[in-house]
């Protein structure tokens, strides 16, 4: 694989997101990986609990613009509205499917985040059961800059782990916020220095992984019934939601801005 590795440690698997270079930003490889790799970890018995965490500077800098597949400019001019409609709402429910993925494995799951994480990286921690951060990381649901409504698992998965009002303040205004921010509401169970995260990350998981294993699955599934009852049904109207509305003249502003590194003048068309 090219931006995941996946090693074992005992009854634990880590899946490290491996694009440092990139800031892990989440491109075509990383959405092509993530299921696979996912797939191979469900696949072994003897694993009992899964770490994500990062190598780089950054947990996440989020979704790849460059290779997203969302450009207002793109696709064939000659293709209808409706073709390109469709075309889009396949890219987002495939988009989609790669966090769907990390939020249906059946045995427990850690996040463990350092540095920035970032839009489409607090879509994969959301789909966590589990998140333990760095003191010093940042954490922002960025969609609403850049013109987007958040169409990943945030809005959907975020309601049953943090605050109504502090969602609502998080979603429209896309600020940054702080690891201590995010232990006040929830969003992390603990934070720790930076040279504790993992090792902190993985006493958990080895305390977990000492649990019978029926019994770790069948708590998850349980909780899961719980607080992602309507989670599909969301994430199929935000998709349609998206499908109807992403192509704007502010999302092409956005692009924009991003190019010329500047602050985009949205006008709400």
């Amino acid at each position: 694989m090219n931006v995941i590795t996946i090693t074992l440690k005992d009854n634990i698997a880590i899946l490290t997101l491996d694009r440092a270079e990139k800031h892990n930003a989440m491109g075509n490889d990383l959405w092509r990986e993530l299921p696979l790799a996912l797939h191979e970890i469900a696949q072994n018995p003897e694993i009992r609990c899964l770490v994500i965490n990062a190598n780089g500077r950054h947990f996440s800098a989020g979704l790849d613009l460059d290779e997203a597949n969302i450009n207002p400019d793109g696709g064939e001019s000659n293709q209808s509205t409706a073709t390109k409609n469709q075309s889009l709402y396949r890219r987002i429910r495939y988009l989609q499917a790669g966090i769907t993925e990390l939020s249906k494995v059946a045995i427990p799951t850690i996040a463990a985040v350092h540095g920035a994480c970032i839009g489409g990286g607090v879509d994969l921690i959301a789909a966590c059961d589990i998140r333990l951060a760095t003191t010093d990381a940042t954490f922002s649901i960025r969609e609403a800059k850049i013109a987007i409504v958040a169409d990943l698992g945030s809005l959907q998965r975020l309601p049953s782990i943090i605050p109504k009002g502090v969602l609502f303040e998080l979603a429209l205004s896309g600020r940054d916020f702080t690891a201590s921010e995010a232990l006040q509401w929830g969003l992390v169970n603990r934070t720790t220095s930076p040279e504790d995260l993992l090792p902190t990350a993985l006493e958990l998981a080895g305390e977990i992984a000492t649990n019978s294993p029926l019994a770790t699955r069948g708590t998850k599934e349980i909780l899961n019934s719980i607080y992602r009852r309507h989670e599909e049904r969301d994430l199929e109207w935000v998709a349609l939601w998206n499908t109807a509305f992403l192509q704007s003249d502010d999302l092409r502003e956005a692009f924009q801005a991003f190019r010329e590194r500047r602050r985009p003048q949205f006008r709400g068309c």
